[in-house]
């Protein structure tokens, strides 16, 4: 029978690295410890999502988030879940979600670690009531050594500085994806043990896709880069691309980047003229660097339309983006159908 490896070993073996030959691991002991705390909170999460009305945890809370979104009942929970497991263990410095408006500094009767922590604790609140999957996205930094304390100047770092990234999607399987800057891994979680085990290892994304994810009732918002790009998905076999696309929408990030994680495709949340100011719709920090870095791990890529997502400077903790990730040669098209129309 395959041996089956839980997340806590898979951790301690990239912890040990190569160190029985004199060399250093992969991942420090105390960032492995935090992925474990950060594992279950998921668990926990994923308790009260399988609750669902049984568990009281649907609806709408009376309240907004920094962004002026009504927050859902699980937004609050799953937000208080990942503060209250994470404060104490001693390897964070200070924590920043997408439901607060500034940064969670570890309280001064814990000891403070190197690590900031940044997550959006339910992506896709949207689809919470009717049952569809959503999930927790997280990002791990290392606090910078200037200064005695932590500010929100330590969180604005470009995406290429993470040192950990994934999401948590609670499905039909609760599914943890994690890289650590060595590949992607897929662990499930195991319901009777309690525990992620391993399901996958080395994720790939395939480089061609015939399947996309984007809103089509935008499309009138849309800049012509995109607008092209779409037209000729839709065209299909009789277009210039000479192939048949299918398009999903499932209006939850992670759902719709685990698809791609899984058998390939193109994700697009393009900026749009409706609010022309802002450059896009997804955050930067919570959404786009984690998500970007993960596709980027399994072989895709991940741009604005017209930069690398990783490449990004934040000025703001709460800043947006375009995003345009997942197959390398669809992404890349993308792009060059933007630096054509700027020509």
């Amino acid at each position: 029978m395959t041996q089956r490896i839980s997340l806590t070993r898979y951790l301690i073996e990239k912890q040990r690295g190569s160190q029985d030959a004199g060399g250093q691991g992969t991942i420090p002991p105390q960032l492995r410890l935090l992925l474990e705390v950060v594992a279950r909170a998921c668990k926990s999460i994923s308790l009260a999502v399988t609750k669902g009305a049984l568990g009281g945890v649907l609806g709408a809370a009376e309240s907004e988030n920094v962004q002026g979104e009504i927050q859902k009942k699980l937004d609050i929970i799953a937000n208080e879940v990942l503060i209250e497991a994470n404060e104490w263990g001693g390897h964070l410095a200070a924590m920043a979600s997408e439901e607060m408006e500034g940064i969670y500094v570890v309280p001064n009767r814990y000891p403070q670690g190197e690590y900031l922590l940044m997550f959006d604790p339910l992506d896709g609140s949207s689809n919470i009531d009717v049952n569809v999957s959503i999930g927790t996205i997280f990002s791990v930094l290392v606090k910078q050594p200037e200064g005695p304390g932590v500010s929100e100047q330590d969180f604005l770092q470009a995406g290429h500085q993470q040192v950990a990234a994934g999401y948590c999607i609670y499905g039909p399987q609760t599914t943890l994806v994690l890289t650590v800057g060595e590949g992607v891994a897929m662990f499930t979680l195991d319901r009777e043990q309690g525990s992620f085990v391993l399901t996958q290892e080395n994720v790939r994304v395939p480089e061609d896709t015939q399947e996309f994810a984007v809103n089509m009732s935008n499309m009138r918002h849309w800049a012509p880069p995109v607008k092209r790009y779409i037209d000729e998905c839709l065209a299909g076999k009789e277009g210039p691309r000479g192939k048949d696309f299918n398009m999903r929408w499932i209006a939850s990030m992670v759902a719709d980047v685990h698809r791609i994680l899984t058998r390939g495709g193109v994700f697009m949340y393009p900026w749009d003229k409706r609010e022309p100011g802002k450059p896009g719709k997804l955050r930067l920090m919570y959404e786009a660097n984690p998500m970007g870095w993960l596709i980027e791990q399994a072989g895709g890529a991940a741009s604005t339309g017209t930069e690398r997502i990783m490449d990004i400077q934040p000025t703001q903790l709460h800043q947006r983006v375009s995003v345009v990730l997942g197959s390398k040669n669809e992404v890349e098209r993308v792009v060059r159908y933007h630096a054509e129309h700027t020509a």
